[in-house]
């Protein structure tokens, strides 16, 4: 693998992980497994999070203050465009979790669908198991794990690009398992698989974080693996979402190659690093889409769940 065209800064500690610390509301995040704050550190070699006695607050506005009507406009907008194919039925997946749907006999689910299997027999009086027509849980849902870079160089306009663009995809997944990892130099997770935070929510909680620091790019995308390993691969995809200008910590590429998937939107209103994003959604067998700005995010999204 040819070196980083950016020379990254090493970091001399493990990046440390975050998590909202009330129960589905915006706020203040706290290092995860430690709310106490007791001393602690990450194994060596571990891919955990550090934990240090630090007091662990991150908030760039104070709590009773609406979010950001302008981050608001663009998440609406953005969702109004936004059209997310729903995925392909699995029908391998059977007596599993997902829609009830008919299907034809194939030796598995014993629910007959009578309505659908008599019409079958109206035409055909002497059946075969084909027309026999019968219920079983599908699965159509996917697990897929947003990583929205919040560093330095994603300030201001970008960042509210990227809230909106959270909000409006949380809301067009709302069938799916989404888990929203905001990063920086350090990360900190959103929402995890599961837990259905409602969509302002997680834009507010986003604009809370102050954009600052420099770009580890590594670190959301150990985080991710770590996630989406809970969940069938075929289901599992992730989402960068920024300027792929990576100046701390590790090579990013390797961590890539682990995801079952690895799609790019890479903003490309200020600085970036197109090659990076490249060889990212190429090692991630995802795709790479380019953002100027929140305009281009729906059509972009679309894209890249196509396939």
């Amino acid at each position: 693998m040819a070196p980083l065209r950016r020379r990254p800064k090493q970091l001399d500690a493990e990046p440390r992980l975050f998590e909202t610390g009330g129960q589905g509301g915006a706020g203040g995040l706290v290092l995860a497994g430690d709310r106490r704050g007791r001393q602690g550190g990450a194994r060596t070699g571990s891919g955990g999070p550090a934990v240090t006695a630090e007091r662990s607050a991150l908030s760039a506005i104070p709590d009773g203050e609406g979010p950001d009507p302008e981050a608001l406009r663009r998440a609406r907008q953005i969702a109004a465009r936004l059209a997310v194919p729903r995925p392909r039925r699995d029908v391998t997946a059977r007596r599993g979790a997902g829609e009830l749907a008919s299907l034809r006999y194939r030796g598995g689910s014993d629910d007959i669908d009578l309505d659908r299997t008599v019409a079958q027999l109206v035409e055909h009086p002497l059946p075969d198991e084909d027309d026999i027509i019968v219920r079983e849980r599908i699965r159509t849902r996917r697990s897929v794990l947003l990583l929205v870079d919040v560093s330095g160089s994603m300030r201001g306009e970008r960042v509210r690009t990227a809230a909106a663009t959270v909000g409006a995809l949380a809301a067009e997944l709302s069938r799916d398992d989404l888990a929203v990892i905001a990063f920086w130099s350090d990360a900190a997770v959103l929402s995890r698989l599961g837990q259905h935070v409602p969509p302002q929510i997680l834009l507010d909680t986003m604009l809370r974080i102050p954009a600052k620091g420099l770009t580890n790019i590594a670190w959301p995308l150990r985080v991710a693996a770590r996630e989406l390993a809970r969940v069938p691969a075929r289901d599992a995809r992730a989402v960068l979402l920024s300027d792929c200008v990576h100046n701390a910590g590790p090579d990013p590429r390797p961590f890539a190659a682990r995801l079952p998937r690895l799609d790019v939107l890479l903003d490309t209103s200020g600085e970036q690093d197109a090659e990076l994003a490249r060889e990212l959604a190429r090692l991630g067998h995802g795709r790479l889409r380019r953002i100027g700005g929140y305009t281009d995010v729906a059509p972009a999204l679309g894209a890249i769940f196509t396939y």
